[in-house]
């Protein structure tokens, strides 16, 4: 099994920046990729951003590009989120996720984490 727990959301004011981080422990060889998801209330999870297993790939989704930055370190197995320019928009659940493929898809992911909840005020 594979437990994933993320850290790092809290309160935020609009343009503030936060850091989200994913500790990954257990069996972890198939864990190749690792992903970010967020669920707005009412809304569905939708993809964030994903990164592969040497960090040399990444993709994000339009929203993030340019003010989210996923990196990861394979030594301290775990990942991040750095979130800038944050928006009232981004108030959500943040989920780290982890798979053997780098994709948008939850779906491809295997394991997840409980999440942890950003809320940005204007």
């Amino acid at each position: 099994q594979v437990q994933l727990i993320e850290s790092g959301g809290g309160l935020a004011q609009a343009g503030d920046s936060l850091r989200l981080s994913c500790a990954v422990s257990g069996r972890t060889a198939d864990t190749y990729a690792m992903g970010w998801f967020r669920q707005a209330p009412g809304r569905e999870r939708e993809f964030v951003a994903a990164i592969s297993l040497g960090g040399g790939l990444t993709t994000y989704a339009d929203f993030a590009k340019g003010r989210f930055t996923i990196s990861r370190d394979n030594y301290e197995n775990t990942g991040y989120l750095q979130m800038n320019n944050l928006k009232p928009e981004d108030t959500a659940t943040y989920f780290c996720a982890t798979g053997r493929l780098i994709r948008r898809s939850e779906s491809e992911y295997a394991f997840w984490g409980q999440g942890t909840r950003v809320t940005v005020s204007s």
